[in-house]
């Protein structure tokens, strides 16, 4: 893809959209037998580091699983992707977005999407 220069932004919406670059960690969540946890793609836990975000999603019910990226934000409120590297050695806003609701239980029912 080539880029041109420009000053302004197309704002056709019927031509473009446009997504938040996150630059995060993507992660896996998911709760069972009332914990919830949060593991890298490659199986690190995320838990103990950004804590947070488990609070966050303790409201989530069993057996629910949601794909998602943590992301720092910096003093204006942008991801900062070494703000999230540097996670607590400054104070910083971490967030976890979820992007997908891999599976989930309903009552007795388990649904998976």
């Amino acid at each position: 893809m080539l880029l041109l220069r420009t000053d302004r932004l197309p704002d056709d919406p019927e031509r473009w959209a446009y997504q938040l670059k996150l630059d995060g960690y993507r992660a896996i969540a998911f709760k069972t037998g009332g914990k919830v946890h949060l593991r890298s793609r490659n199986d690190n836990d995320f838990g103990v580091r950004y804590s947070g975000a488990l609070r966050g999603l303790a409201k989530l019910p069993n057996d629910t699983v949601v794909d998602g990226e943590l992301v720092a934000l910096d003093e204006e409120g942008r991801p900062s992707f070494n703000t999230l590297q540097n996670y607590g050695s400054a104070p910083a806003s971490v967030i976890y977005h979820v992007f997908d609701l891999t599976m989930l239980a309903a009552g007795s029912v388990m649904v998976v999407v």
